[in-house]
């Protein structure tokens, strides 16, 4: 009976310890320029269990510190997708992308094109 118990107990300290309280992944997240930015942040950083969120123009890459035990990347995506921006893995709605200011209608090559020329000091702005 003790070696049940031993053993029970080191089960649950090994799955409670392969969660990361500071868990490092980026995800890609579409848009174009500083208020994109700017939201794609705020979303991340309001979902719990977020540290730290910094999404670059150029690149388009999400880097997130978040706390595995408090959240996932798919409830992180969600979060990004309401405010009207498309992950790899989550589509924003129509309603949620028609939200955004028209500067930021990612989805429309002509404002990608407008933004082509900004980008660069967009991102060394921020």
């Amino acid at each position: 009976m003790k070696q049940i118990i031993l053993i029970f107990a080191l089960l649950v300290t090994t799955v409670t310890f392969a969660q990361n309280k500071n868990a490092k992944a980026s995800i890609e997240v579409d848009g174009v320029c500083g208020m994109c930015k700017e939201r794609i942040e705020k979303a991340a950083i309001r979902t719990k269990g977020v540290k730290s969120a910094v999404w670059n123009v150029d690149t388009h890459e999400l880097k997130l510190i978040y706390d595995e035990r408090k959240t996932d990347l798919k409830t992180i995506s969600k979060k990004i997708a309401e405010v009207g921006h498309d992950t790899k893995e989550i589509k924003a709605t129509d309603e949620a992308y028609k939200s955004v200011h028209p500067c930021c209608k990612y989805r429309d090559k002509d404002v990608v094109d407008d933004h082509k020329g900004e980008k660069k000091s967009t991102s060394e702005q921020h």
